[in-house]
């Protein structure tokens, strides 16, 4: 016999302790995460209940929130706050504790690397928020943001004009084609021949943030009334085989857009 195989008093030995003390700190392990499983299921499968509590509320002056907000807290963040920061005075919860300021970082097409438009991507927050995603069993919330993603990309933007715009002169509108940032508002600043820095691209974005709250809450209201219908045409997966967007040789071709660069001090 070993070191290891050494009985106690009561005829175990220190092996035999070893793989009891490990099994039963196994066992204890898997219990507790077993546990945290559980709940993380829980969360997720029983304690969101759709839809959310929903009342319809006025396009125009949601989009003028979004306006208005777009130079607080930017673009995902603007629409989000349009409509939930309405919902929290008429509703209450579970509006009142959504954290939608942390959505800034939509700004730019996600911290600025050009990918979906956060103003696309709060209207599809709120939407799947509010009715519920697909797996929820209505998939009205889903329909929505493809509706969403489609009017932004095929719109002339902006369609929205704001009470006391804070740029005055009548700002040019482009029609993007996509959903992604980089294209909108690259295309737009090669039509206008302004910056990314320059005011009227920021009132141009403040707009379209305020055009997509308004078309959203259009969409909410008929899901609401019970007179909503899909519209999107957009179905790549089932065309093409792939999730994507089928239009990328318009720019990754001799037609990207170039946009004008601030003149340097």
């Amino acid at each position: 016999m070993g070191m290891d195989e050494k009985m106690d008093d009561k005829g175990v030995s220190r092996r035999q302790m070893i793989v009891g003390t490990g099994a039963l700190a196994a066992s204890a392990a898997v219990a507790h995460f077993g546990g945290l499983i559980g709940s993380a299921q829980a969360v997720g499968c029983t304690s969101e209940k759709w839809p959310w509590p929903y009342v319809k509320l006025d396009p125009a002056t949601t989009a003028q929130i979004a306006y208005e907000e777009w130079y607080r807290v930017f673009c995902g963040a603007a629409v989000i706050n349009s409509v939930f920061g309405q919902l929290r005075e008429k509703v209450g919860e579970p509006y009142q504790s959504f954290p939608a300021d942390a959505f800034v970082f939509l700004e730019g097409g996600q911290v600025g690397w050009g990918t979906i438009c956060g103003s696309p991507a709060g209207a599809n927050l709120v939407a799947n928020c509010i009715i519920g995603p697909r797996i929820a069993g209505d998939a009205a919330g889903h329909h929505i943001a493809e509706d969403i993603m489609q009017f932004y990309s095929e719109a002339a933007m902006p369609v929205f004009t704001p009470k006391n715009p804070k740029i005055t002169t009548e700002l040019i509108k482009t029609t993007s084609n996509s959903p992604l940032c980089h294209i909108s508002v690259g295309k737009w600043m090669k039509a206008a021949n302004k910056p990314i820095g320059s005011p009227e691209r920021k009132d141009r974005c403040a707009r379209v943030a305020a055009s997509t709250a308004y078309h959203l809450v259009v969409l909410l209201n008929a899901w609401k009334d019970g007179k909503y219908e899909a519209k999107s045409t957009h179905a790549p997966v089932k065309d093409f085989g792939i999730t994507a967007q089928m239009n990328c040789m318009e720019c990754h071709g001799a037609d990207i857009p170039t946009p004008p660069m601030a003149a340097k001090k």
